[in-house]
């Protein structure tokens, strides 16, 4: 699972990058070009996609299979794409609707009890990535939804952003579904994906 997510929020500097240019307000891209350094980090510090690395090598795998994309699931490129056509097509408002997921995540970076997830949680502990992302997701999210309130003047515009976040969540559904099929039940991976039996 690291490398797939790693792959995922690889990309996530790049989809800020093309909803920044869209942007003629200086102050909206001043407050939104902070996701990307917060991402890529800034010269003198790490930012999450080191953090990231470091959890994928923190589950046993190597930093340089998740750098070169080896083993990620057809679904997770198809949809991991899907997202940053999303937001480089459609209208500026619905590319900034569609970042809304972020309202949950502060809930959905807490796993149930059991032996996997406590791998997975002393993993994340290990990365040192969760614990900033508890401050800098809802920081976002209160900006984008403050945002996107305030430029959703009719109901048809109400009803792009609320579709926009349906399509993200969507996007991040094909790609847990596609976890769940290849690594959990019936753990059928495709080919070229990665074999946990061959490669743990």
């Amino acid at each position: 699972m690291g490398s797939q997510s790693y792959y995922y929020q690889s990309r996530i500097p790049i989809k800020d990058a093309a909803i920044l240019v869209r942007s003629e307000d200086p102050l909206f891209r001043l407050a939104w070009r902070k996701r990307i350094l917060d991402h890529d980090g800034d010269g003198a510090k790490p930012g999450g996609i080191e953090k990231w690395l470091r959890l994928v090598e923190a589950t046993g795998l190597a930093r340089e299979l998740a750098l070169r994309g080896d083993g990620i699931l057809p679904a997770t490129r198809f949809a991991v794409q899907a997202y940053v056509d999303f937001v480089s097509t459609r209208s500026h408002l619905e590319a900034v609707a569609s970042s809304l997921t972020e309202l949950f995540s502060k809930k959905t970076n807490c796993f149930a009890d059991g032996p996997p997830a406590r791998t997975l949680s002393l993993a994340r502990r290990r990365s040192g990535l969760f614990h900033c992302r508890l401050t800098q997701a809802p920081e976002d999210s209160e900006f984008a939804l403050a945002w996107v309130v305030k430029h959703a003047h009719t109901r048809t515009e109400q009803d792009l952003a609320h579709a926009a976040l349906r399509a993200k969540c969507d996007i991040l559904w094909a790609q847990l579904d596609a976890l769940y099929f290849s690594y959990v039940n019936p753990g059928w991976p495709p080919p070229g994906a990665f074999q946990p039996a061959k490669e743990s």
